[in-house]
């Protein structure tokens, strides 16, 4: 066992005495250490729960012959932390929550590890740190809220965002905001949409890291505590068996996520996250697959905020195994991978069965023959962007416009609610990137005003930062290179034709290549916005967010 290096022999009898010290008896220290990573705390709806799927884990762990040790990992609520200074900490908790867990976990030497997460970065760190510690581990996450209702049709956090912009156009009255606000987020769990945390959550079963019902048992069920127990049992399965994370997470693994990705229309942060995670598998990603991926793949849901189902409804259809069922009927997936189940993703979807034809679609009646993602490249973009094309309306997939020119989110945000954008306008919010923030900010704000506004079908917004799972419409991000580092689209100027065609996965500022030189030759680079603590630091390693915005010399 591992963890023979802190509990066997006389030179670890030091080591005993502290177990002692924890009341830890001679019978558990015989057996395997299996660390639970537990998100639990207080101020993330999605994490309020975590105590009790870890007692859960815990009891199962303890049933299948393991010693279970909790220890913790942070959360950042991006919707608490959204439109301020809060969201610059956001997805750079990804690499703190990877680096915590490693500490943790190689200081104690722990045989097998449960993680237990639920929210947005959350998800993806501890899917990073399991990646590269390599000992056999299973996912449990906190699982989805509920959706709430507002006057008998069902709603979620996205509404209660874009309530905001209707109250700022008069289209709502300030007891209509109050009412969504009192009743879109009924329940802890993570925000009932297929926004980037419910994204992570099923792509964990989908990449095979976590059990049937990871991403979509909602929080609130009992069937969620069961799932955890079982979590905990299969863990010592795979502690027995030595399937270890890098043996599931493959570079097929990382295409049948890609498919499962495009055909279940998740957030585009997930083209930031994949290619995070497997780079610490020892996969690297071009991001350029996806738009191949995207080509053979039709996209089968249409979960808040593209449509009007949410993720308690995909659980009933038959959840991620589902969706994956269909795929496999056009020989989609490859089914021949070991997963956390123990079994191959084949032996996994045996006997499964789409309940719900309209929350899962058809393979042979999809909502589109092309997955839910695009990237797009040009001028503005040579090294790429990312769209959630299953949320753009049919009118805003080729668009051309002014550009509206933005440095901060917080002027755009002034901008639209004031109503300076108008119809057929292209926002564009730079020095929002990894570097620039720093931290690459979600537009969750901005693309909400849009909405509220009743612009949704007529104004597009481009940015170098990132938006939120809960962004709908022609919400283009992750350009790249980014503006602090003199990409493109720092060099846009007030009034400049944008001109976007999503099927051709094209993104273009109408200027010449000269003219583009010669302004790049003027650009001067910024003073850093942020120049002590974490933030700092962080600006100076992060690298480019075509690659994940992982970290330098990882």
């Amino acid at each position: 066992m591992k963890s023979d290096a802190v509990k066997s022999g006389m030179q670890q009898a030091p080591h005993r005495s502290l177990f002692n010290a924890l009341g830890m008896t001679k019978e558990e220290l015989e057996k395997p250490l299996v660390g639970i990573v537990c998100s639990y705390n207080e101020i993330v709806p999605g994490h309020m729960n975590l105590d009790k799927i870890a007692q859960a884990v815990k009891m199962g762990v303890a049933m299948a012959g393991g010693t279970p040790i909790m220890f913790p990992a942070i959360a950042v609520c991006d919707g608490i932390a959204m439109g301020h200074v809060g969201m610059k900490y956001s997805l750079v908790t990804r690499d703190l929550i990877a680096d915590s867990t490693e500490c943790m976990a190689l200081a104690h030497q722990f045989d097998a590890l449960v993680m237990i997460p639920n929210c947005d970065k959350n998800v993806p760190g501890l899917l990073m740190a399991a990646a590269r510690l390599n000992i056999p581990t299973v996912f449990v996450s906190g699982g989805p809220m509920l959706a709430g209702r507002v006057k008998g049709e069902k709603r979620s956090l996205s509404s209660m965002f874009e309530a905001v912009g209707s109250y700022a156009a008069g289209t709502m009255t300030e007891d209509d905001v109050t009412e969504f606000e009192n009743r879109v987020c009924p329940t802890c769990g993570s925000c009932s949409g297929m926004y980037t945390a419910n994204s992570m959550n099923c792509l964990t079963e989908a990449i095979g890291m976590g059990l049937r019902g990871n991403g979509t048992i909602p929080a609130v069920y009992s069937e969620r505590i069961k799932l955890a127990k079982h979590a905990g049992m299969q863990v010592m399965e795979l502690y027995r068996r030595n399937i270890r994370p890098r043996d599931i997470m493959t570079e097929d693994a990382f295409m049948n996520a890609l498919t499962v990705d495009m055909a279940l229309g998740c957030s585009t942060n997930t083209m930031l996250h994949l290619p995070a995670i497997a780079h610490e598998a020892g996969v690297e990603i071009d991001m350029d697959i996806a738009n191949e991926i995207s080509a053979k793949t039709p996209n089968l849901c249409h979960l808040a905020p593209a449509g009007y189902t949410y993720m308690e409804d995909l659980n009933e259809a038959g959840g991620v195994y589902a969706v994956m069922k269909e795929l496999t009927k056009k020989g989609l997936l490859k089914t021949d991978l070991i997963t956390a189940t123990g079994k191959t993703v084949g032996e996994n979807l045996e006997n499964v069965v789409n309940r719900d034809p309209e929350t899962i679609r058809p393979i042979d009646n999809p909502y589109s023959v092309t997955g839910g993602i695009a990237v797009l490249k040009g001028n503005i973009a040579p090294d790429g962007s990312v769209v959630k094309r299953s949320a753009v309306v049919p009118e805003m997939m080729v668009h051309s416009g002014p550009a509206r020119v933005f440095d901060c989110e917080e002027d755009a945000i002034a901008a639209i609610k004031g109503g300076k954008i108008v119809a057929g306008d292209v926002v564009v919010i730079r020095y929002e990137g990894p570097k620039g923030g720093p931290g690459m900010r979600e537009m969750l704000n901005p693309t909400s005003a849009i909405a509220g506004m009743g612009l949704g079908s007529s104004v597009a917004l481009i940015t170098d930062g990132r938006f939120s799972g809960a962004s709908r419409g022609a919400s283009i991000g992750h350009v790249c290179p980014e503006a602090a580092v003199g990409g493109p689209i720092a060099l846009i100027e007030e009034g400049d034709i944008i001109e976007i065609n999503i099927p051709a996965n094209t993104l273009n500022v109408r200027l010449s290549d000269e003219e583009l030189a010669a302004r790049k030759a003027k650009w001067q680079p910024r003073e850093p916005k942020v120049k002590t603590g974490y933030l700092a630091r962080y600006a100076k390693l992060v690298t480019d967010s075509c690659h994940g915005a992982v970290l330098k010399g990882e």
